[in-house]
């Protein structure tokens, strides 16, 4: 055996070694691109409908946020109406506390008038037994 030949051989056993490595290497990775084939694919399949859902999320979404926009408008035009009714029923409230204060008082000073012109009256009718003409 010759020296090239020793050389061929080493080459060739070195070929060998490194087909084989490569090939322990490119099977996992062939295995790897097939489960990412697979994964895109599921993807592709699975994409058109995820969106399609995403779109009817957000329109319902959108809807639900004007009916709420609409609902706080309708809440907020009858709170202010609540309010005014509350006003008015102070103001109501403040003019009969007024006016039942006056008139309490005006009632008041009506009996207190009536018993004074009776006490006078009585008084006077003790005093002389006789109905006296303002004298």
């Amino acid at each position: 055996m010759t020296v090239v030949e020793i050389a061929a051989l080493l080459v060739a056993g070195a070929f060998v070694v490194l087909v084989g490595f490569l090939i322990s290497v490119l099977v996992p990775v062939r295995k790897t691109v097939e489960e990412s084939q697979r994964l895109l694919a599921k993807m592709n399949a699975d994409m058109p409908l995820l969106v399609e859902e995403l779109r009817t999320a957000s329109k319902t979404f959108n809807e639900l946020s004007h009916q709420v926009r609409e609902g706080v408008e309708h809440a907020t035009v009858l709170l202010h109406a609540v309010g005014e009714v509350g006003e008015s029923v102070q103001l109501i409230h403040n003019v009969v506390k007024g006016s039942s204060g006056t008139l309490l008082t005006n009632v008041m000073g009506a009996v207190a008038g009536v018993r004074a012109a009776a006490r006078v009256m009585r008084e006077r009718l003790r005093k002389d037994g006789a109905v006296h003409n303002g004298q």
